[in-house]
């Protein structure tokens, strides 16, 4: 079994260390975080970094690179306190990743990227349409990180979902939704139907339900 150490790791070229390291946690959400500048400039961008931090309060976080050079989203989020996130249907993978480009200040990437910003209940951050599930969260603190990123932890206000998708026990049926999970970098997957298992007691071995 290869055996990589973080020494290795540091001494690998920065495409390949990237590549790597942003593959180890494996499956991860395809999320697009949709902001508005003061001037009302919608932005759009894709992150897959998107953390459960707990239900009661309903609280969700996100993961920003450093603020080394402008990021938009960052900055927009800082702004107006709010933000959403609108998971990715598959058919519209390529667009959701088209939003990583570096656009020009002034473009927006709902525009360039052919999305459509929704705005909703009067919230101050947009909406994606054409997303079958909707999340919109108040920025309540962030948190830096050591290497420079920072956890920006967010008070979930609105859920926007269809009927289909949420079951009777609460739990949601992503697989019916259509929405994409990606990997590393670049790699977006379809989600399969689950296998559900019930609560987990010791001394009982849990059965597929």
């Amino acid at each position: 079994m290869p055996h990589l150490t973080a020494a290795d790791i540091r001494a690998f070229e920065r495409i390949y260390r990237l590549n790597l390291v942003n593959g180890l946690p494996g499956f991860k959400p395809a999320t697009l975080v949709g902001t508005a500048a003061p001037d009302g400039l919608t932005n759009l961008a894709i992150f897959s970094s998107t953390l459960h931090l707990g239900s009661d309060p309903a609280v969700l976080g996100i993961v920003t690179r450093p603020a080394t050079v402008p990021r938009h989203t960052y900055q927009n989020i800082r702004a107006s306190g709010c933000f959403t996130l609108n998971h990715v249907p598959l058919a519209r993978a390529a667009q959701a990743h088209y939003t990583s480009a570096n656009f020009p200040d002034g473009v927006s990437e709902f525009d360039a990227c052919g999305f459509t910003p929704a705005w909703r209940d009067d919230f101050p951050a947009p909406y994606v349409a054409e997303s079958p599930l909707s999340i919109g969260l108040r920025l309540r603190e962030e948190l830096p990180i050591h290497n420079g990123t920072v956890l920006l932890v967010g008070t979930v206000e609105h859920i926007y979902l269809p009927d289909q998708a949420l079951r009777p026990d609460g739990t949601l049926d992503l697989a019916s939704l259509g929405t994409a999970t990606v990997s590393g970098l670049d790699s977006y997957h379809a989600v399969g139907p689950p296998v559900r298992f019930g609560y987990a007691r010791p001394g009982q071995q849990p059965q597929a339900e």
